[in-house]
């Protein structure tokens, strides 16, 4: 059986794990045993979070939401079932963009989900 030295391939492999290391404090960055398993841990926890994140997201619009319906007298699950039923099509993260930076529209959006209920 012939030697295989796997050169070019494994060169190529380490320094894609290597790569993805880049920016880790100590050995973590340098050794590349170590560097697969933060490496992997790493790619694990960001697959994981770029799913949180949108969770997050949607709990602060609702949070920013809730508070500028209060402002107006009407509470939130009240406000979006009036909306809903209103035929008002925005998300929550338009609601929560107009709730923070303009309060007119945001008041006569609640005014149209009061009078739908």
């Amino acid at each position: 059986m012939s030697r295989v030295k796997r050169g070019f391939k494994a060169r190529r492999r380490r320094k894609k794990i290597l790569g993805l290391a880049k920016g880790f404090r100590g050995s973590r960055h340098s050794r590349f045993k170590t560097a697969i398993h933060v490496v992997r841990r790493a790619l694990a926890y960001a697959y994981r979070d770029r799913r949180v994140k949108k969770r997050s997201f949607r709990e602060l619009w609702i949070t920013r939401i809730n508070a500028a319906c209060r402002a107006n007298g009407i509470k939130y699950s009240q406000f979006i079932n009036g909306l809903k039923k209103s035929n008002v099509d925005l998300d929550r993260s338009i609601l929560a963009h107009l709730a923070l930076s303009d309060a007119i529209a945001f008041k006569a959006l609640c005014d149209q989900a009061k009078s739908a209920l």
